[in-house]
């Protein structure tokens, strides 16, 4: 278990430490309940008295090998967690089939447990002072998620759209223009309840329908705009089979994940925030059906580690790896953390490193390289074994020494 924060600890401050510390001030989760795993309001209620004071998730998708970036945001996860007497999550965020894999996930686990990190907390009710692992899959929650939807659409709050991709596109709007109403949006309860089966069963053909939220097609927020939340997809999923032909997107499973797991502070990268209100939206109107236990988690964006001269695009790493541009994902030249690994970085020069790079709400800045370097030597250099040897010594006779 994770102990709590040492005051006299010299830690540097940033807004997240604020809003953490403001939260256990006032007592923000203090009443939450904890039913010894993910599940919704009933499951938690019959729990015991959450013994993490915080609950965080690092939730990646396995759909490639960690990079550098990665780091920042375990670090600032795991650490936050740890300083403040909670507990991190490890979450494989698996809700797109076609790209997941299970090397992935293996290398992801991997890759945590060589930066330092653990999930375990002793907060199982029928296993008290044993420690327990937490490494979820979003994949088992989608029951949960179809369940979810179902009670958007009872609630008139969710609809069947039938337009085609580039009809959405065109009453979606843009950013000077509102949106228009879909021809299905004034679909009856009844109506979208069993198309959305038919969804499910696999009666529609992909592409041929999705369902939506119903918001606000004039809001000036465009991704409030009546949002996908479920798509029909068929592809074998690497965890549940062929069970499903419908999937959730990342916007309506993310949220719901966070609720599920019981995580307080759910922390994102910048591009997320004017994804905030839907996440907000979404979670009120399921904490008010009763599904999901209050108070809700809260998400909070901060700005992602840019670092010069170095790619961390996924997609752009997966084109050097297919293409045989570099010898596979641990590939000493890759920025992966497998690569860094096998190039001699060590997970202490990492996680230094992301301390030293800060964490603040304002993007678009960039760490230098040399940063990196110089958490390395400063970490190598009082452990590091020094030796001098002679390769080829040459014969020398002093005469006039005395």
């Amino acid at each position: 278990m994770t102990s709590p924060v040492d005051k006299d600890s010299a830690k540097p401050s940033n807004f997240l430490r604020h809003v953490i510390e403001n939260d256990l001030e006032q007592g923000a989760y203090s009443a939450r309940k904890w039913g010894g795993s993910p599940g919704d309001a009933q499951h938690h209620a019959q729990g015991m008295d959450d013994p993490a004071k915080v609950r965080m998730r690092f939730p990646p998708e396995p759909n490639g090998y960690l990079h550098i970036g990665h780091a920042k945001s375990i670090w600032l996860n795991f650490e936050l967690a740890k300083e403040y007497g909670g507990v991190c999550h490890l979450r494989f965020d698996d809700t797109n089939p076609e790209k997941e894999e299970q090397e992935y996930v293996d290398s992801i686990r991997d890759a945590v447990k060589w930066l330092g990190y653990e999930t375990h907390l002793a907060d199982r009710p029928g296993a008290p002072g044993t420690l327990q692992p937490h490494e979820y899959f979003a994949s088992d929650y989608f029951d949960f998620m179809y369940r979810a939807a179902e009670y958007l659409i009872t609630a008139g709050l969710a609809y069947v759209d039938e337009q085609t991709p580039e009809e959405m596109r065109a009453t979606r709007g843009d950013f000077g223009k509102p949106g228009t109403d879909s021809p299905f949006r004034s679909r009856t309860v009844d109506e979208n309840l069993a198309r959305f089966r038919q969804m499910r069963d696999g009666a529609l053909d992909d592409g041929a329908a999705v369902l939506r939220a119903k918001i606000d097609m004039a809001s000036p927020n465009i991704n409030m705009r009546d949002p996908t939340l479920y798509r029909i997809r068929r592809a074998t999923h690497h965890n549940t089979g062929d069970k499903w032909c419908i999937y959730p997107m990342y916007t309506f499973a993310h949220p719901i994940e966070d609720a599920l797991e019981q995580i307080t502070h759910s922390l994102c990268t910048l591009e997320f925030e004017d994804q905030r209100p839907f996440y907000d939206w979404l979670l009120d109107r399921l904490a008010e059906g009763g599904l999901i236990a209050s108070p809700h988690p809260r998400q909070y964006e901060f700005a992602r580690l840019n670092v010069t001269h170095v790619l961390t695009s996924k997609r752009k790493l997966r084109q050097l790896v297919e293409e045989g541009h570099v010898d596979g994902w641990d590939d000493p030249r890759m920025p992966t953390l497998a690569g860094l690994r096998r190039r001699g970085y060590t997970p202490e020069a990492l996680r230094l490193f992301c301390e030293r790079s800060g964490t603040t709400k304002s993007g678009g800045g960039w760490t230098e390289y040399a940063s990196l370097e110089a958490a390395l030597r400063e970490t190598l250099d009082p452990i590091a074994p020094r030796a001098m040897a002679v390769l080829d010594p040459v014969k020398l006779v002093i005469t006039n020494w005395a």
